[in-house]
């Protein structure tokens, strides 16, 4: 195990497969001489050339195209999206060719694609560079979206995403880059659809995704402080999801929270939580909880990101509340 960044986690995940697998490159806006607008893909233009780390003209639909083909030819490309509110420019290429053309062949080709897709709320680049659309593409069968939470994650389910004969949308919360932990060196695979729990506990459960998890975790140490103890679970892959982890957690404490950078209304919060109501209904003792971001764009200015991102404190009333009924 060594200590490194969610960033170095990636790119060290990036060179990893590499250098196991000549078909596997990197394409993007800014990802070879800039190493990346987040610095994911620093050096990996010194060492594998231009032919395997391309920078690409600014089209999104180009570049989803580009990786559909490459991929179909043989290749396994790992594209790369400046902004996850970009995403929609390629909406044709991601979900009518990359999550179709496997079941539209009769299983006869994949389409091993990974397509990297930063969300960057909360860092003042307003209302086009800061939304959580990981709802959009869970909605699309074909498509598998992975959200890890931790430096360890990001570089395990980076590494098995790429091996995946499916296309991938792997999903990283801009505030998450600089956080830092043990990671295992080397080999080091995680399965796709496989939860984690993130703490145990007896008396509520928090289903938390991307940059909430941290956010959960801070709170449940508070609540436990208070005689609470709190399960924390990380769905890790949001779409083909967990679910019999979650249900067992839930099944356990018969309380639950679920949190999520998303919005509201039919963001991905809202399907856990229909999921854990047609499964454990009669397993609850208290009525679900969300905690999502409001149904507004991203303002600019620091004091209004404040008011309208998840943060501890919404976490905390949300989990007294459940507790309480």
């Amino acid at each position: 195990m060594k200590n490194m960044s969610f960033v170095e986690a990636l790119n060290e995940a990036l060179k990893e497969e590499m250098r196991r697998d000549s078909s596997v490159f990197v394409m993007g806006e800014d990802v070879g001489r800039m190493g990346g607008l987040f610095k994911v893909t620093k050096g990996l233009l010194e060492e594998f050339g231009a032919q395997r780390v391309m920078d690409t003209p600014i089209s999104e639909a180009a570049l989803a195209g580009a990786g559909v083909g490459s991929a179909l030819a043989g290749a396994r490309p790992v594209v790369e999206f400046q902004f996850m509110d970009f995403t929609g420019l390629a909406m044709d290429q991601i979900a009518n060719h990359a999550a179709k053309l496997r079941y539209m062949t009769g299983g006869m080709i994949s389409v091993p694609l990974v397509m990297r897709a930063p969300i960057c709320g909360g860092v003042g680049l307003g209302a086009q560079h800061s939304q959580s659309l990981e709802a959009w593409f869970a909605h699309v069968p074909g498509l598998k979206v992975v959200m890890p939470s931790t430096a360890s994650d990001a570089k395990g389910l980076l590494k098995s995403a790429i091996r995946d004969p499916n296309p991938v949308l792997f999903l990283e919360h801009r505030l998450l880059y600089a956080q830092t932990g043990p990671v295992p060196e080397g080999e080091h695979l995680l399965p796709l659809s496989s939860a984690r729990v993130m703490r145990t506990g007896k008396d509520i459960t928090v289903i938390a995704t991307g940059r909430t998890v941290p956010l959960s975790l801070a709170a449940a140490e508070k609540l436990f402080g208070e005689g609470v103890e709190v399960e924390v679970v990380d769905p890790r892959t949001l779409s083909p999801a967990d679910t019999a982890t979650l249900f067992r957690s839930v099944k356990k404490t018969n309380r639950l929270v679920v949190v999520s950078d998303g919005w509201r209304t039919c963001g991905y919060a809202a399907e856990v939580v229909a999921l854990v109501a047609e499964e454990c209904f009669y397993d609850l003792e208290a009525p679900i909880q969300r905690v999502c971001a409001p149904d507004v764009p991203m303002p600019v200015a620091s004091k209004l990101q404040k008011a309208v991102m998840v943060n501890e404190e919404d976490i905390l009333g949300a989990c007294r509340k459940v507790l309480a009924a």
